[in-house]
């Protein structure tokens, strides 16, 4: 085993335990804190999502991995890119590429809304009856693998080294557990927390049924680049929030194998049939819309 692979190893390991130890830690405390009242039971919906994310690692180690890892050494090696053309000091290089990267991300999640074939995919994501912890991790395979030419081109138009892209790996699934947890921060927190980065409240927005409010705080890290294109919102509150979907809201539909074919089949209009979920009405009438 060479000394790279050693180094990558142990990377990995680490990594994992990180992830790990941040994914329990949010399971028990949005347990003990919730911010949102749950229509599933927790235990069902978590290994439902939970089967979901292994079909979409499996996808990521076929689809990404083996494209994306190789061309990040290659990007360093040539000098490809605008990180690497910059030249940048290393801290500098690795601040500059970890926000690109989140920025990036960012304009992707906004395609995978408006673009119909993507949004067939995601919409798999914001289907999920409640949010939690786990909802993080409930990607359809099929997007994490049409994701991966997007995560290419990102590690070679911005210069991506393999440091900066293990870290913003890392800081983004880290970000992604929190921010769909069901975790009722203290409101000093929140509100502080909110000024940089994505937090449980600001993303139950946009997970809301209603599609106005969808249409808001995209961001994964952050919040600067809602701030900068005018998508932030924070004026929704947590108890007018129905999450979901409204041609989504019956969870005998919501089964991992239905959930899994979802993409493939005949295409519902997600924002349609809100009428047959009252609990829409009664938020609809919280807003006072």
């Amino acid at each position: 085993m060479t000394a790279r692979r050693r180094q990558n190893g142990s990377r990995g390991r680490l990594g994992a335990a990180i992830v790990g130890f941040a994914l329990a830690a949010l399971v028990v405390s949005e347990r003990r804190r919730p911010l949102r009242r749950s229509r599933e039971a927790a235990n069902r919906r978590d290994l439902r999502n939970l089967a979901v994310a292994a079909a979409g690692a499996l996808a990521i180690h076929l689809a990404e991995r083996p494209v994306v890892e190789p061309l990040a050494r290659l990007v360093r090696r040539r000098r490809w890119g605008l990180l690497q053309r910059l030249a940048l000091p290393p801290a500098l290089e690795l601040v500059a590429g970890l926000a690109l990267l989140d920025y990036t991300l960012f304009l992707w999640h906004i395609l995978t809304h408006r673009v119909p074939f993507l949004w067939r995919f995601h919409l798999v994501h914001h289907a999920d009856l409640d949010l939690s912890a786990s909802t993080a991790l409930r990607f359809h395979f099929a997007e994490l693998a049409l994701s991966a030419p997007w995560r290419a081109a990102q590690v070679l138009l911005l210069g991506i080294a393999p440091r900066t892209l293990s870290a913003w790996q890392l800081a983004t699934l880290v970000s992604i557990l929190f921010h769909h947890s069901n975790l009722r921060l203290p409101g000093r927190w929140d509100r502080r927390l909110g000024a940089i980065v994505m937090t449980p409240r600001l993303h139950g927005i946009h997970h809301s049924a209603v599609r106005g409010e969808t249409n808001s705080n995209w961001s994964s890290g952050l919040t600067l680049w809602d701030r900068l294109h005018s998508t932030l919102r924070q004026d929704v509150p947590q108890a007018a929030i129905t999450i979901g979907l409204p041609a989504y809201r019956d969870a005998s539909e919501l089964t991992l194998p239905r959930l899994l074919a979802l993409p493939f089949g005949a295409e519902r209009p997600a924002w349609e049939g809100s009428a047959r979920a009252p609990d829409l009405a009664l938020a609809d009438g919280r807003r006072g819309g």
